[in-house]
């Protein structure tokens, strides 16, 4: 039997401190959120290795879970205080907006895959995530109606920067998200200030990409 405890303070020491993740907040959320929750059974054994795991059962390119590496620095990227207001885009099974939810005041999990959506809210709720709020729809549209956000979180990649979702952070508001595929990706920070937004490359990455945004529009730099 697979000691989960064990496994996970292994993940924190030997995936998250070493790569340059500092954030003591982060640290502690990761250490105590059971990342085993958030993987099929089947695949539970392989939940803290680091690599991306494979969520669903359809077809490719399918749904991940980020892996713990490229998680951690990409929540450390962004900042989140505790009164933050969060969106998080492709939460898929509400890892990401279980970790969130600890750093932030309130989290937005956007999912537009519905078994995704109902896994995620039945799993935040068992482990009493109460300041998350899971909703179904487009990835690439946001969440218009809880908007303004402080941060949002993009957990997986898109070929483009996704300028469809920068109307809704607040002025001084962070998006994150890992842009390129393969492993041309680059994790990048966008800051909304005085109506426009800039960004800086911050780190490489590889993650899966999420679904919806093959058609972004591109971004003037």
């Amino acid at each position: 039997m697979t000691d989960f405890h064990a496994a996970r303070i292994n993940m924190v020491e030997n995936q998250v401190r070493c790569n340059a993740v500092t954030d003591t907040r982060l640290i502690d959320a990761m250490s105590q959120v059971p990342r085993e929750l958030f993987v099929p059974q089947a695949r539970r054994g392989i939940a803290y290795m680091d690599e991306d795991v494979r969520l669903d059962e359809g077809t490719a390119p399918g749904r991940y879970l980020m892996q713990p590496r490229a998680f951690a620095k990409l929540a450390q990227l962004a900042e989140v205080r505790e009164g933050d207001h969060v969106l998080d885009v492709g939460a898929g099974t509400g890892y990401s907006s279980a970790i969130l939810a600890r750093l932030a005041k309130s989290v937005i999990a956007l999912e537009e895959d519905q078994v995704l959506a109902e896994a995620a809210a039945a799993t935040l709720v068992r482990l009493g995530a109460s300041n998350v709020t899971v909703v179904t729809g487009a990835l690439r549209d946001g969440h218009a109606p809880a908007a303004p956000y402080d941060v949002i979180f993009l957990s997986g990649a898109t070929p483009a920067p996704p300028s469809t979702l920068f109307d809704q952070l607040k002025e001084g508001g962070r998006l994150v998200a890992v842009t390129g595929t393969g492993p041309a990706g680059h994790a990048r920070i966008f800051i909304r200030a005085h109506g426009a937004v800039s960004n800086r490359i911050a780190f490489d990455a590889r993650v899966h990409a999420l679904p919806g945004f093959d058609m972004a529009e591109s971004f003037v730099f």
